[in-house]
């Protein structure tokens, strides 16, 4: 049952970080293989949204699979606390991007006529849209690095519950 848990645990992280991992990639694909920036931004708005519905999901079962892990014996709870502020930092975050940032960078758009025209600098539309997109690029990448240090404090957590004393049992 612990193998079965903990494996959950780590693929909802894989989910989750391989996505935004990989999420950059395909955006510069996108711009790259498109005819207009139109078109791209729209594939890599729709790709953002999956992102994020993947994101929350993954996070909220892991979330919950550190949360009763102490209950299952599979880690201590003061080493659960750590991942576990990192996971709902990073919730947050994904849930600012989708329901805040990517909305109102909606509106943007479809207030500049349908289509942002990233030279016309003097629109306050457009620059609206840059702003929100370095927000949510900054927000991305905090997602991205408070990942990695989940999978560190997991990997701790995992080091101390294999580090217990097996006579610690017999002593009390």
């Amino acid at each position: 049952m612990k193998t079965i848990l903990r494996t959950l645990l780590y693929l909802a992280l894989i989910v989750w970080l391989g996505a935004e991992i990989f999420f950059p990639v395909v955006a510069a694909i996108s711009f790259k293989t498109q005819p207009d920036t139109h078109l791209a931004g729209s594939i890599v708005g729709q790709l953002l949204r999956i992102l994020h519905s993947m994101g929350l999901v993954s996070g909220i079962v892991a979330l919950a699979l550190l949360a009763l892990a102490p209950t299952w014996n599979i880690y201590k709870s003061r080493v659960v606390i750590a991942p576990m502020v990192a996971l709902v930092i990073m919730l947050a975050c994904t849930a600012y991007s989708q329901f805040g940032i990517i909305p109102a960078m909606e509106r943007d758009r479809i207030a500049a006529g349908g289509a942002i025209d990233t030279t016309d600098t003097s629109s306050p539309y457009t620059q609206d849209f840059n702003k929100l997109h370095g927000r949510s690029t900054f927000v991305e990448e905090t997602v991205l690095l408070l990942g990695l240090i989940t999978v560190v404090l997991v990997a701790r957590a995992e080091t101390a519950s294999a580090e217990q004393p097996r006579f610690a049992t017999a002593i009390r």
